[in-house]
């Protein structure tokens, strides 16, 4: 019996891919962590920072070019998830489009994010 093909935790968009692997470069390589926090008003934040290794109980993801590397506790909340990368005149800024979250602050620093349920 074969397994179903598991989903990719977090995808990069094209433009997102492309500056984190220009970061990336500039720093010698290694990884993207992402990963959500307790914060904010309403009640969790992404974060996002560069890694130089994988924790043993890391979720490793290939994507566009880029290894992603995700804490084993914030799966569950980012399954699913995109992370674009947006410039406009006014700024320029990673932005995440996530089917869990359910909510935002009014200032968009912190968000309600529920966990993914698994898949009968």
């Amino acid at each position: 019996m074969s397994r179903r093909p598991r989903p990719k935790v977090v995808t990069l968009s094209d433009a997102a891919a492309a500056r984190v692997r220009e970061v990336l470069s500039d720093k010698g390589g290694g990884f993207l962590r992402v990963g959500v926090k307790n914060a904010g008003c309403a009640g969790m934040e992404y974060t996002m920072e560069f890694a130089d290794a994988v924790s043993p109980t890391d979720e490793r993801v290939d994507d566009n070019g880029v290894s992603i590397v995700i804490d084993a506790k914030a799966v569950l909340f980012l399954l699913g998830s995109v992370v674009d990368y947006e410039v406009s005149p006014m700024h320029s800024k990673f932005t995440f489009r996530n089917p869990n979250q359910t909510d935002a602050c009014g200032c968009g620093e912190s968000v309600t994010i529920v966990p993914a349920q698994a898949a009968e």
